[in-house]
């Protein structure tokens, strides 16, 4: 009988299926109208989240530049302690100089009249 079926039985056959293919098609049609609206959504997401990082990325390179700049203060202001420390060494050292040259002047003049004596 298998073998056998007439056109009413396949015709029946065939609109038994209709309704699940219906609620089948039916559920396709509303997820894919739902992960259209997540694409939307995630769309929208992603220019706020880029522009909040571009934000913060400027933020951050201004708080970087302001510390470099800092550094660079910083910088100028070891370079003019270590010059000044250089012309107070100089300053010393020719101190020094002078007094020792004065010393060895006096010891001279000692110990030439102590050779006349």
């Amino acid at each position: 009988m298998i073998g056998q079926m007439n056109e009413a039985q396949i015709l029946t056959i065939a609109l038994s299926t209709v309704p699940t293919m219906l609620t089948v098609l039916v559920g396709i049609l509303i997820n894919n109208a739902r992960l259209g609206d997540l694409n939307s959504r995630l769309g929208g997401m992603n220019g706020s989240v880029n522009a909040r990082l571009t934000e913060m990325s400027a933020s951050v390179n201004s708080r970087l530049n302001d510390i470099n700049e800092r550094f660079n203060d910083v910088n100028t202001r070891i370079d003019e302690l270590h010059a000044h420390m250089d012309s107070r060494f100089d300053e010393m050292k020719d101190l020094w100089r002078s007094e020792l040259r004065r010393v060895e002047e006096v010891l001279d003049a000692r110990l030439k009249h102590l050779e006349e004596r």
